[in-house]
């Protein structure tokens, strides 16, 4: 690299990423700015952890943003043929457990505790409950943790 043209700081911080799709402007995570407290810490002073929980949030948010108002995120468990776990709420624990809670196809609670290595992830729309008047995003209010530089988890 000439060195009259070093990189800025914050571009050599921030992770690659990149996606491509079949439907021309599709919205995608990996094209969208991170959220200004996501990015304020540089990815090699986070955990596995964290940095997973922050990135599921972010596919998660961007998964219900094209969701009706008939249907809320689910996740898949992709390795255990367990049905689907209906996300109500999602944690971390450093330095590399990430923890799912909610509940599953039949109405019972579920929490899934896994560790980073073995993340594999299926969202998926499901039905909203019938006695809800309107579709939970629990994505939306994760994000808004992420907007302020919390950790969601905590609160």
């Amino acid at each position: 690299m000439r060195k009259d043209k070093k990189p800025k700081a914050d571009a050599q911080a921030m992770p690659k990423r990149a996606a491509i799709h079949t439907k021309p402007g599709e919205a995608s995570v990996e094209q969208e700015d991170l959220p200004a407290g996501v990015a304020k810490k540089p990815v090699e002073h986070k955990s596995p952890a964290e940095w997973a929980y922050q990135r599921l949030i972010l596919y998660i948010q961007n998964f219900e943003k094209v969701l009706d108002g008939e249907h809320e995120v689910a996740m898949g468990f992709t390795d255990t043929g367990g049905g689907f776990l209906r996300i109500e709420g999602l944690g971390h624990f450093d330095p590399d457990i990430v923890t799912f809670y909610g509940t599953d196809q039949s109405g019972a609670r579920v929490q899934l505790v896994q560790h980073v290595s073995q993340l594999n992830v299926l969202l998926r729309a499901m039905p909203k409950e019938h006695e809800a008047e309107e579709p939970r995003r629990i994505g939306f209010r994760l994000a808004e943790a992420l907007d302020d530089g919390e950790s969601a988890a905590d609160s």
